[in-house]
């Protein structure tokens, strides 16, 4: 099935299959046709261009008009499967109390542990189908998914599963991610080191042979997990072929930067806390930047210096964090026009940071993240624009009018 789509008002992330990530000031340019045409062959982009060298043969064609088309966006750091909120939370912090009080009182990510645990499988699978529903919708056509809130084998296992699922079961991509080192379970109070032994040498080695993760992550923070604990996980990690992607830097510099990048770690997330010594680290290997900025916004924490990193000739993605304590939304378009608003990006690079870039935060950068001739045809239609600034000008607006995932209409 051959399908046109013409009198594209514009056609963005247009790039050859030879695309490198983007670093420094790279990111500033968002290459586009005007006036363009696509082709989608089954589920694969076939062929785009002007319109002036339009094809003739088709078997279906779709109006455009008016319309701006941009390939999915990669979400590469989410949390969608949970049970229950954290709403009181939401709450607790209006009245003063921060992120790390409410973690002392047994709230925070605890608070998730404890819900989750009492929570069936098929609870859990509905919840977060509802939420993969929306995000759908939203333009996310690549994802992450976390474990995290079991932090026992069997409620971790019970995590992935419903992850494995919501793969079989949605035309999204989707990676899965083991985040069993997110905080410590009351059953190992007073006992980490027994915890992160119970990690490296029950979880990961069973979880690697059930083949239910692509990464391993852990939170790397001061009153969470040490350098040295992380780098034990990492190292198991690797061992049993995953590699890593760590929360890092949120509240606190503990100098973790650096050995992440000496463990050749995928992506570090967060960053909200960077020291020169960090920037310096990171030039020195290919670990990838991640920020979250909608995290910032809704904890009233310090936002990632983007400007920073980026004027160091680094890389840099932006991803929502989906979770139900920090950042209860995965609403990509929102998390772009806040990088724009409080991160001072450019709408330029915000894209690049929530296409192109992100694909390569997951390792998909030969099927997704750009217009791209053999890429799978995953990308959204607008809504009528006067230009792609429009997504995070209109920041409160949804302007996303079709999806389409591997070729087909959502």
């Amino acid at each position: 099935m051959k399908t046109l789509f013409y009198n594209i008002k514009e056609l963005f992330q247009v790039r050859e299959n030879n695309q490198s990530i983007l670093k420094g000031s790279e990111m500033k340019e968002l290459p586009s046709i005007k006036n363009a045409f696509l082709v989608v062959e089954d589920d694969l982009i076939a062929d785009y261009g002007s319109m002036e060298n339009a094809p003739k043969d088709f078997d279906e064609s779709v109006d455009v008009s008016g319309k701006m088309i941009m390939p999915s966006y990669i979400d590469s750091h989410t949390h969608i499967v949970y049970a229950g909120n954290r709403e009181q939370e939401f709450v607790d912090r209006i009245n003063g109390l921060s992120y790390d009080e409410i973690y002392k009182r047994g709230g925070g990510i605890l608070n998730s542990v404890e819900k989750l645990r009492n929570a069936s499988e098929d609870e859990l699978y509905r919840d977060a189908a509802a939420r993969l529903e929306e995000l759908i919708a939203l333009g996310t056509g690549v994802i992450e998914i976390k474990s995290g809130y079991g932090l026992s084998l069997e409620a971790e296992l019970k995590m992935l599963r419903v992850i494995k699922k919501l793969q079989e079961n949605y035309p999204v991509k989707i990676k899965a991610t083991f985040l069993g080192a997110h905080a410590i379970p009351p059953e190992f109070k007073g006992n980490q080191a027994g915890f992160v032994d119970a990690i490296c040498n029950e979880m990961i080695p069973e979880i690697a042979k059930l083949g239910l993760a692509d990464y391993v992550d852990a939170f790397l923070e001061t009153g969470y997990f040490t350098v040295d604990e992380t780098r034990k996980i990492i190292q198991t990690a690797t061992k049993f072929g995953l590699k890593s992607k760590i929360h890092i830097n949120q509240f606190t510099a503990i100098n973790g930067i650096e050995m992440c990048v000496e463990e050749n770690v995928l992506t570090v997330d967060h960053l909200e806390v960077v020291e020169d010594v960090d920037i310096e680290a990171l030039k020195k290997g290919n670990t990838i930047p991640v920020a979250l900025p909608t995290c910032s916004y809704f904890i009233s924490i310090p936002y990632t210096p983007a400007r920073k990193l980026l004027d160091a000739n680094l890389p840099l993605v932006i991803a929502s964090d989906y979770n139900p304590g920090t950042t209860p939304s995965g609403n990509m378009n929102f998390v772009v026009a806040t990088s724009c608003i409080k991160m001072k990006l450019t709408p330029e690079e915000a894209f690049n940071a929530a296409t192109l870039n992100a694909a390569y935060a997951l390792e998909v950068e030969n099927e997704y993240g750009s217009i791209t001739k053999g890429k799978k045809a995953s990308f959204f239609i607008t809504k009528p624009i006067h230009s792609i600034y429009a997504i995070p000008y209109n920041f409160g607006s949804d302007l996303i009018e079709t999806v389409y995932l591997n070729g087909k209409k959502q």
